[in-house]
């Protein structure tokens, strides 16, 4: 875990806490964490990681996915969807699976 990681867990538990003390509405629930991971998607492109980036910002759309009013079936598959693949880009990105193809040498 790098200093990164730390901030991500320590910022969904404040979300977690202040929305269940202050009873707030999903609606503004999930518009916070959509910044939250927003705001973490950018920091883990500046620091050069772009997968990582990419599997912050597909939970992003997790995170939207709650706002839109969809029917249970299509919820469940974008909610599931978008969920599974945000970690799989973070899983593949930390273990090395996923090449880096972002990078350019010059000869």
């Amino acid at each position: 875990m790098d200093r990164l990681d730390v901030v991500a867990a320590v910022g969904c538990l404040v979300l977690v806490v202040a929305t269940w003390l202050l009873t707030l509405e999903a609606v503004v629930v999930a518009a916070a964490f959509a910044g939250f991971l927003l705001s973490l998607s950018v920091w883990r492109l500046y620091d050069g990681r772009p997968w990582e980036a990419l599997g912050w910002f597909v939970w992003v759309w997790t995170a939207v996915t709650i706002v839109l009013e969809l029917s249970t079936p299509t919820f469940v598959v974008a909610f599931v969807g978008t969920g599974v693949l945000g970690a799989m880009l973070l899983l593949g990105g930390r273990s090395g699976v996923l090449l880096d193809v972002w990078t350019v040498e010059s000869e």
